[in-house]
């Protein structure tokens, strides 16, 4: 159903609002095809109708659209090269600049169905003898309550598994249950998921290590950005490693983090110990 283009403004600014997604006019028609399927969902005739529910204050409506609006890809091992530089750099530098018996504590901001924040379990499994004397705490977050639910079940199909998971990992960790792949509960229990929206406060999770926020601002307009990255350099560190999609950077939108030198990909916040 199309969608006009009172709706589209309309919509467009309730999801800005709610979710900092900034959804350019020439969208339209990915506005028309994730919405679509709320409409049946929620047995409305129109989008007339769906509108004039959200502007009521609705709050399944609302939810709903967020929900479709805000759902994204995500693969095992996304890009392979952050995760070798948390192995190979980010973990021995938090080593060495943490006291033993202390957590190592790490935040996968929309983390969609999860294979991000195992990813990084299997990496911290792998690798457990090289911090020993410490503990890890690795939260995964989403603004998506439908899709934190598919990543705390941790089953995925065999084409989820095929993209990015290595067959050695595959057998190792994951027990295969007809054409459906089940992560086993040593790896799920590393990773606790939470529900959050990103133009919130973070306070709640304290002080970070590591931060990876991924493939997300992409979908942020620079304000939007400049305040998301104020409220991840208030809690991250100052031996802290923050990682961000590869077609994201801090270049020209903020001077909280700058990029690690020699190392692409992976930036640092302005006050770190290793500027």
């Amino acid at each position: 159903m199309a969608v006009s283009s009172e709706n589209f403004t309309f919509l467009q600014g309730f999801l800005y609002q709610e979710s900092g997604l900034s959804l350019a006019e020439d969208k339209s028609y990915l506005l028309e095809s994730r919405i679509n399927p709320v409409l049946k969902k929620l047995d409305l005739s129109d989008m007339d109708t769906l509108v004039s529910k959200i502007k009521s204050g609705d709050q399944k409506a609302k939810h709903e659209v967020v929900e479709a609006m805000t759902t994204n890809e995500t693969f095992f091992f996304r890009d392979l090269h952050p995760f070798e530089k948390f192995k190979d750099v980010v973990l021995p530098k938090i080593v060495e600049n943490k006291p033993k018996g202390s957590t190592i504590r790490i935040l996968c901001a929309a983390c969609s169905s999860g294979q991000e924040p195992y990813s990084l379990g299997i990496v911290l499994k792998e690798n457990a003898a090289k911090f020993a004397d410490y503990n890890v705490e690795n939260i995964a977050t989403d603004i998506s309550e439908d899709i934190l639910k598919v990543a705390k079940n941790a089953k995925y199909t065999q084409f989820e598994v095929q993209r990015g998971m290595p067959i050695q990992l595959l057998v190792k960790y994951f027990t295969q249950d007809g054409s459906d792949w089940y992560l086993n509960d040593d790896i799920k229990s590393m990773v606790r998921f939470e529900q959050f929206n990103l133009l919130n406060s973070m306070a709640k999770y304290g002080t970070l290590d590591v931060i990876f926020c991924r493939n997300v601002l992409i979908y942020f307009d620079p304000d939007t950005k400049r305040k998301v990255f104020s409220e991840l350099k208030k809690h991250i560190s100052n031996h802290g490693f923050l990682f961000l999609g590869g077609a994201e950077t801090v270049m020209g939108v903020t001077d909280d983090f700058v990029p690690m030198k020699g190392e692409r990909g992976l930036y640092i916040p302005t006050d770190s110990i290793y500027s």
